[in-house]
């Protein structure tokens, strides 16, 4: 039986990817659209903490409810301790075992997964930048995850969450190495890189383009991940955003970026308080991305799981009703779009 859901879920997952690609030339539909589904990532303070008590992974009913609205892709983002207790060493089974189960499920419901290492570029708290020793074990993560995930499709690498790194060059031989890597196990996954500076959209071609474009990526499916928050200082701290066109405004320098280099981009986090003026630049943003579908790939908003209580940003659903945010989100998701298309 499992081997026959495995079959069926492929399908289902093959079945909806020629439908992307027919209707996102007619509807200009987002092709990968979603949400953050976050808990393995809490306690950082608690390294590698008891897992179902510091934090724990999404489980079939959270990716039921939002494959449900029309989600097709979940941002999960994972600690580098956790699933790699030590560095160079193997890949922590009973983690790589809990990660393995969320992909499945979610392939299961027809979505992709991308796994975000959510580490800001360091491990245990040391930096990469600050020892050769970790941006060496980087590239090494990454290809143990490849050897593992390397013949899922539907699996994407996120290579890390916001690194904090000064130096751009730096960052970007990091990266380059861990491409390297992965593309070496054979794997073909689609890679997405992030830029310093907290990996800004709205200032990414000012701190991350030049350095960040000298990647190369011998299968050429490798494009950039950007997060943008809405607050005056566009750090996400605040339940007060600008007003919705200058909201939009923070995406237009990283677009035209994109359409210049011919390359495409991906919006991994964003997030909207409850506040009427935030729903509003939530709804601008979201059709902004729609309307420029040649060159963003999709999204996943920030963020979901039951870890988060009232966060302002958060669609977990409150015993059962939605969160405003979601109704502005079902407007957008793909599936949605492709439901409504195809009654």
């Amino acid at each position: 039986m499992p081997k026959l859901r495995q079959i069926l879920s492929y399908m289902r997952l093959l079945l909806s990817a020629a439908f992307v690609i027919a209707s996102c030339s007619a509807s200009r539909a987002q092709t990968l659209t979603g949400v953050n589904l976050s808990g393995a990532e809490f306690s950082p303070s608690h390294l590698p903490g008891r897992y179902g008590w510091d934090y724990s992974y999404p489980n079939d009913d959270e990716i039921e409810y939002f494959t449900h609205k029309g989600v097709n892709i979940f941002r999960i983002p994972v600690r580098w301790e956790r699933i790699q207790p030590s560095l160079n060493g193997p890949l922590d089974p009973k983690e790589l075992a809990r990660l393995s189960q969320v992909i499945a499920d979610a392939h299961a419901h027809g979505a992709s997964v991308i796994i975000d290492i959510h580490n800001y570029a360091n491990y245990q708290n040391i930096g990469l930048e600050a020892n050769p020793a970790v941006a060496a074990s980087f590239a090494d993560l990454w290809q143990k995850l490849a050897v593992q995930f390397g013949q899922d499709d539907y699996v994407i690498f996120g290579l890390m969450n916001e690194p904090k790194i000064r130096n751009k060059d730096f960052w970007t031989n990091a990266v380059q190495e861990a491409i390297d890597g992965i593309r070496r196990t054979g794997a073909r996954n689609l890679i997405l890189v992030s830029g310093t500076g907290w990996d800004g959209a709205h200032n990414f071609v000012a701190i991350n383009s030049a350095s960040l474009a000298l990647l190369k990526d011998p299968d050429n499916h490798m494009d950039f991940e950007v997060h943008q928050y809405f607050d005056k200082n566009a750090s996400g701290t605040s339940d007060v955003c600008v007003p919705p066109d200058q909201a939009v405004a923070t995406l237009k320098s990283f677009t035209q970026w994109l359409r210049t280099t011919k390359r495409q981009g991906f919006l991994g986090e964003f997030g909207a308080s409850r506040n009427p003026n935030c729903l509003a630049a939530l709804d601008q943003v979201l059709s902004y991305l729609q309307a420029n579908s040649d060159v963003w790939l999709g999204w996943t908003y920030w963020a979901a799981g039951p870890r988060w209580g009232n966060y302002m940003f958060t669609v977990e659903p409150d015993k059962g009703q939605d969160r405003p945010q979601m109704a502005i989100l079902q407007k957008y998701l793909h599936s949605s779009q492709s439901n409504t298309q195809a009654q």
